[in-house]
């Protein structure tokens, strides 16, 4: 299917070209691109079964009943921006990261709900984590041929010391990327470049802080990874990936490309130059791309927000409807008003 939807129609519309891919004068580009490349396309995905559908609908009716989430410090009720996270597709995810345990499902999706809640993940401000991207080692660029946003991550430009806000650094990131996918797609692709930098000879993580980044990523977002894609691998690197592999599931694994031909997965004209084979010239500077990938997210998280409310407020809300793919989204509960919860 192209991604030529009214989602990615509407984003092209409503972002100011020369806010979004602002070039200098020698066509370097500087900001984030605004849609995938238009023979890109999203795979079909496969209809529930109806065992699957029984058990998403047990499922949804354990969410809705709720009470409040079991946060360490931060006990109370769901507020209306995890109401709006608890989509159809998320609680898919969790399903499907259980192997459709529903009741295994709805006890990690509780878990991840306290811990957004304890970690801040929406308290997390580009201020705060901005000083850890000065030197672009992470940048979100391009779509590969699926659709995904592409996430590179930089080793090579590590500009600060091991700290709490390194990790901060990357999940305020991926809750960007997620931002960015387009309708119908609910994955990212993972691009690492263990390029060694001007002051940077030792590429690789702590065995303690990849860990760590490990367990939040397949604890608290999972089904998310479509592809990691990872290059110019030393061997202290290789190393550390000989450490970590005992803690990477099964699944996430086979999802894992190591020095491969990137173009069999990113559209030459979409992926970074940085990586052989790539055609897309980007220049990070900070001052010009940080501001613009803001604008861009904020402007895609508002409409969500708008549509979400239009549509009732619902817990199990169609990501389709709110990146505005499908006109209409779930039917709202009786006598909702949208003007009286305004």
């Amino acid at each position: 299917m192209k991604m030529s939807t009214p989602e990615v129609a509407e984003a092209s519309r409503s972002t100011e070209p020369s806010v979004l891919e602002e070039k200098t004068q020698m066509g370097i580009l500087k900001t984030p691109l605004a849609a995938p490349a238009a023979s890109s396309r999203v795979p079909e995905k496969p209809t529930l079964t109806a065992d699957h559908q029984s058990k998403y609908d047990w499922l949804l009716k354990q969410v809705k009943g709720w009470t409040e989430v079991p946060s360490k410090e931060k006990r109370g009720p769901l507020t209306d921006s995890e109401k709006m996270w608890l989509t159809r597709e998320c609680l898919l995810r969790y399903l499907r990261a259980t192997k459709w345990h529903e009741k295994e499902a709805d006890k990690r999706l509780l878990e991840t709900l306290a811990w957004r809640r304890d970690y801040g993940v929406e308290d997390l401000t580009a201020d705060h984590v901005g000083p850890e991207n000065a030197t672009g080692k992470q940048i979100i660029l391009g779509y590969d041929k699926q659709c995904r946003p592409c996430h590179y991550l930089n080793p090579g430009r590590q500009n600060t010391d091991v700290s709490p806000r390194q990790v901060q650094h990357l999940v305020f990131m991926l809750e960007r990327v997620i931002e960015l996918m387009p309708a119908q797609q609910e994955t990212l692709s993972l691009l690492i470049n263990f390029k060694q930098g001007k002051n940077r000879s030792n590429t690789a993580p702590g065995i303690g802080q990849g860990r760590e980044v490990l367990h939040i990523l397949q604890t608290h977002y999972p089904e998310r990874l479509g592809r990691a894609m990872i290059i110019n691998i030393p061997w202290v690197v290789s190393g550390f990936f000989k450490l970590i592999t005992p803690f990477i599931d099964p699944l996430t694994r086979e999802k894992l490309k190591f020095n491969e031909d990137m173009t069999q997965f990113v559209p030459k004209e979409q992926l970074w130059s940085e990586f052989p084979g790539g055609e897309l010239l980007f220049e990070y500077d900070h001052d010009v791309y940080w501001p613009a990938l803001q604008k861009l997210c904020a402007e895609k998280r508002a409409e969500q927000v708008r549509r979400w409310e239009a549509g009732g407020k619902q817990i199990g809300e169609k990501e389709d409807y709110l990146k505005g793919y499908d006109t209409e989204g779930v039917s709202p509960p009786p006598g909702y008003s949208s003007e009286a919860n305004n």
